[in-house]
């Protein structure tokens, strides 16, 4: 895992990263079964430098012919020399369905806790349509437009779109794209790429970047590098811009 960096603040510099890089990817099978995937990730290092974190998420699938509910946890931590360089928490939710061959609408939820940011708490809600450019036995490439509402609650109030605040609400517009693909029998990859203009602050925006590899190792566990950006136009003064982080772990399947 790595800790934030200006050097990262560039989203078309990730961009070039998801090829080379591509969290794991719960199974979907469209049978109406609920199927689970638990990940960790953990490093230590001591002599010169004490550092040491841990990742744990948790994934949960429901898929039918008609339509699809997913949720997912995580829990990330790092500390370094004493000091923490990481710490946050998260938990979304999305439920798609078909209203076509190629069509279905959305509704999607999402909280988040990020001390270094001066998050004490996002909660995010958005709904919206989206098309299935193509979809198979190998995998799906979707794209999708929406309506959204976020609202943070600073843990300390921060200058935030040209004013102290200690929670800062605004509608955004959310543009998506997804994708998975079976690259072979035994490895998978996964990548979501959303962007969220605000309709309060025209010039503000974030953007959230997720990617993942798995390679199953046998029919239960597999191998997983995943790297996740999020980027924020204007966190507040004193805070970066960028966040990256790259986890790799052990998974286990629970089909």
């Amino acid at each position: 895992m790595f800790p934030r960096h200006p050097r990262f603040a560039s989203l078309g510099a990730v961009l070039l990263l998801v090829p080379l890089l591509a969290p794991a990817q719960v199974t979907l099978k469209p049978d109406g079964q609920w199927r689970y995937l638990l990940t960790a990730g953990a490093n230590v290092s001591s002599g010169n430098n004490d550092a040491g974190s841990l990742n744990l998420s948790a994934e949960g699938a429901r898929q039918t012919t008609q339509d699809k509910w997913t949720w997912d946890a995580r829990a990330d931590r790092a500390r370094s020399n004493g000091a923490d360089t990481i710490e946050r928490y998260g938990l979304r939710t999305q439920y798609n369905r078909d209203f076509g061959v190629d069509w279905f609408g959305f509704g999607a939820a999402e909280w988040q806790r990020d001390r270094l940011a001066n998050i004490a708490a996002r909660y995010s809600v958005a709904g919206g349509v989206g098309r299935h450019l193509w979809h198979d036995d190998g995998g799906f490439f979707d794209v999708s437009v929406g309506l959204g509402y976020t609202q943070d609650r600073y843990l300390a109030p921060i200058d935030v779109a040209g004013a102290v605040r200690d929670r800062y609400g605004r509608a955004e517009l959310v543009l998506a794209e997804e994708s998975s693909h079976k690259l072979t029998d035994t490895t998978s990859l996964r990548q979501k790429l959303t962007l969220y203009p605000d309709l309060r602050e025209r010039s503000k925006y974030r953007a959230v970047l997720d990617t993942g590899l798995t390679v199953a190792m046998t029919q239960r566990i597999n191998l997983s590098a995943g790297l996740s950006y999020r980027y924020d136009s204007d966190p507040g003064v004193g805070i970066e811009k960028g966040d990256l982080t790259f986890v790799t772990g052990i998974s286990m399947r629970i089909d």
